[in-house]
């Protein structure tokens, strides 16, 4: 991304020297940074708010009730996940947290999920269980980022802030198409994992 980001504005940067432009480029910088600093306050307010909201949820117990209740749709996600591990709960609260659109609170369940997930893999090779190679992402750590990465969104926060901030007349007109969308993603997602799995226990498990 550093090579990415840095080869575009070098790109502007001399192609606004040839064009004979390079006075607008530097007005647009200046005032691109103006509205990136605000738009960093703005987003801490509302990142403080959510996940503010969120530890108010687990002090009060909610959150772990929440997170029982989701039991039945972990044992449907990832069945070789034994009842007892501690890394459904992790991973229960990155998903509750993705689909209240709170990314940002979302971010260490799901990292220390990972963890744990590691963790159930090398508990698997001190037992002589089927195991992935060190290094290598388990069936559960695939599933888990591609249910992540395409999670049902209930809340879209951070875009109704941007529409928010950019002046939009009705920021939240996005909750229907964004609750619409996600929605598919995530059905689409499930039935790959299922596809997946059926496919892989049909070729291995023989």
């Amino acid at each position: 991304m550093n090579y990415l980001w840095g080869s575009m504005i070098l790109i502007g940067i001399i192609y606004g020297t040839v064009t004979g432009h390079l006075e607008e480029v530097s007005e647009a910088a200046i005032q691109s940074s103006k509205e990136a600093v605000s738009l960093c306050v703005v987003m801490a307010g509302v990142t403080a708010l959510w996940v503010g909201m969120m530890r108010i949820a687990e002090k009060s117990g909610l959150l772990e009730a929440m997170e029982q209740r989701m039991q039945p749709v972990l044992n449907f996600l990832f069945p070789e996940i034994p009842g007892n591990h501690p890394s459904r709960k992790s991973i229960a609260t990155n998903l509750l947290a993705n689909v209240l659109g709170l990314g940002w609170a979302a971010t260490p369940a799901g990292l220390k999920a990972m963890e744990e997930l590691a963790d159930l893999e090398e508990e698997r090779r001190r037992k002589k269980q089927r195991a992935v190679p060190i290094g290598a992402a388990s069936n559960e750590m695939c599933d888990f980022l591609i249910l992540n990465i395409s999670s049902l969104q209930l809340i879209p926060v951070s875009i109704i802030a941007f529409r928010t901030e950019y002046g939009s007349v009705a920021p939240t007109a996005i909750v229907g198409p964004a609750i619409l969308a996600t929605a598919v993603s995530t059905g689409i997602a499930i039935f790959y994992i299922k596809i997946r799995k059926y496919i892989y226990r049909k070729l291995f498990d023989r």
